[in-house]
């Protein structure tokens, strides 16, 4: 359990997080009555927060439970909740955030462009000492220039959803559709060992996108489960199940880590043949069947996070352009969030 001399975690939900702060302080707390509260949120008519933190905080360690889908609304009230703890003597504060955004800038990919990754790093380094959450590749876009050493855990979640296909989807074949999720992809078939195939998308316009799966023949006896961290009805996702039913496979089941996409995400995929959508609880949705609170909470235990310490790094340029060069000619070296992969 939590290893550490003093007494157990504070762990405060912002709204809407109740439910997965619930079910992450039965796995962190030895404690039969988990100590888990709320922070309050009131808005203005214009908008501006007022936050409150209970104020039975002092010399205790606080987690924060806040995934952050649609975070623009979010983040403030978060930063100014974490402000507060401190600033009303918690010993420690910690975030975990099941879904972490911003993550695909993680550089200067056109001139003038934020990097929306670093900025986010030292907003965090500047008031947790740690943060802890859930993604299949974001060890690498994590690695960060950054003027504050933030520990952060990583938690895969590639062997609950291997294992939640392997129970609930007969025969499975696993589909990925995005090459950067491959690998994610054959570490859950070498898991469970179920066959994969990749999908080749072939653009030959705009608006006429097409995939090609070679050796697709051999498996249409099994159903095809499309797999990625987010599932959204992208033209290669809507072209990948044409292409599975065209070739006589059942209709598929879409699985993703992250129910991050538009409302009308499920049923545009529906419309498209794919039988089922299926998320994790890291974004509350109605698709969510994969638990990954006792994954999560025990990447926070592995890593032993309740020792993590806040301090202050050297700061150099805060900027680095396409090639990661810095402002001052030097490479851009040293992290924001000092990152802990947890399978």
């Amino acid at each position: 359990m939590w290893t550490m001399d003093t007494s157990p975690p504070l762990i405060l939900a912002l709204p809407g997080n109740e439910p997965f702060a619930q079910a992450l302080s039965a796995h962190l707390v030895a404690h039969d009555d988990p100590v888990v509260g709320s922070v309050d949120v009131h808005r203005f008519a214009d908008g501006e927060a007022v936050v409150h933190v209970p104020r039975n905080v002092v010399a205790r360690d606080v987690a924060l439970v806040c995934t952050l889908d649609r975070p623009d609304a979010k983040l403030l009230p978060l930063l100014f909740a974490a402000r507060a703890a401190r600033e009303l003597g918690a010993h420690r504060v910690g975030l975990v955030a099941p879904y972490l955004p911003y993550l695909r800038r993680d550089r200067r990919f056109l001139p003038g462009e934020a990097v929306s990754a670093g900025a986010l790093a030292r907003l965090l380094g500047e008031v947790f000492d740690w943060t802890a959450t859930v993604d299949t590749h974001a060890q690498d876009v994590l690695d960060l220039p950054g003027c504050r050493k933030l520990s952060c855990v990583v938690a895969d979640a590639a062997p609950c959803v291997a294992d939640w296909i392997a129970s609930h989807v007969h025969a499975p074949l696993l589909v990925t559709a995005d090459g950067e999720e491959a690998p994610w992809v054959q570490v859950m078939a070498g898991r469970t060992r179920m066959p994969s195939v990749a999908a080749e998308a072939l653009r030959f316009g705009d608006c006429d996108t097409r995939v090609n799966i070679p050796g697709l023949a051999r498996w249409r006896h099994r159903t095809p489960v499309l797999v990625d961290d987010i599932i959204s009805p992208s033209p290669v996702t809507i072209a990948t199940i044409t292409h599975l039913l065209d070739a006589g496979m059942a209709p598929p089941v879409c699985v993703g880590v992250h129910a991050v996409f538009s409302d009308d995400a499920a049923a545009l995929l529906s419309a498209a043949g794919a039988a089922r959508l299926v998320t994790s609880n890291t974004v509350a949705h109605p698709t969510n069947a994969i638990d990954l609170s006792s994954t999560l909470a025990s990447a926070v235990l592995t890593a032993d996070l309740s020792r993590a310490t806040h301090e202050v790094r050297g700061c150099g340029p805060d900027w680095c352009d396409a090639s990661g060069a810095r402002g001052d000619g030097s490479s851009s070296t040293g992290c924001a969030l000092s990152n802990l992969y947890v399978g």
